[in-house]
């Protein structure tokens, strides 16, 4: 009955490290140790409770054989007292037989009592370590979601300025630079053709001006 609930303990108490190791989730295994525990202490309850029954069940046959010899001696006394010594004689036989019943009654009582009481000790002894355990399930268990917080903010944390990342900034910059490079480019570009056109502008007004000092000059009006 309580070999059971000394497995479970001595499993939490020395393999939790070795289950740690495996990567099995310790609160997931934390919380099944815990229903394990209250499994077994819903046995032992059950098994303390059929002890009790038992020890109240003799007490109540080591009570009744004792009434039974009360009752006997009572009678005998009566029936000496009216003369009536073979009635007495039956009571009395009768009385020694509800004695010897009550002896063996009373042994198997008190010994019943003794297994009570000691499979109580025991289911108190269980209950005990189970809420040690509980509580030591909710430190480690708020302990463990800790580090994976903390565990979880060291690798963003640690993302943050790798070479992965120091290179991706490095690309994007040369991307703008890149990007600036051609804007400038194009713009070059832009006042290289302006200053061609102008320049072909400057050439036909040129030309117009000529034939307006030719025609100035034939007809006289220079």
């Amino acid at each position: 009955m309580f070999k059971l609930f000394k497995r479970v303990k001595t499993v939490v108490d020395s393999e939790l490290n070795a289950l740690l190791d495996k990567a099995e989730d310790p609160v997931k295994m934390l919380e099944q140790f815990m229903r394990d525990m209250e499994s077994d202490i819903r046995d032992a309850e059950t098994a303390v409770a059929k002890q009790i029954a038992n020890e109240k069940m003799l007490q109540k046959k080591y009570e009744d054989a004792t009434k039974m010899v009360e009752k006997r001696d009572e009678q005998a006394i009566k029936a000496i007292e009216a003369g009536n010594d073979d009635l007495a004689r039956r009571a009395l036989e009768d009385k020694k037989i509800h004695s010897q019943t009550a002896d063996t009654l009373k042994e198997s009582y008190d010994r019943a009592k003794l297994d009570s009481d000691s499979v109580r000790k025991k289911l108190d002894e269980m209950k005990a370590e189970y809420y040690q355990m509980k509580l030591k399930k909710d430190s480690l268990k708020a302990r463990a979601e800790s580090a994976k917080t903390r565990t979880k903010m060291n690798r963003t944390l640690s993302g943050i300025g790798s070479d992965d990342s120091k290179r991706g900034f490095e690309r994007m910059e040369e991307k703008v630079l890149q990007y600036e490079a051609e804007a400038e480019t194009s713009e070059d570009m832009r006042s290289s053709n302006r200053s061609l056109d102008d320049d072909f502008a400057a050439l036909e007004k040129n030309d117009v001006d000529d034939e307006l000092a030719a025609l100035k000059r034939k007809l006289g009006k220079e």
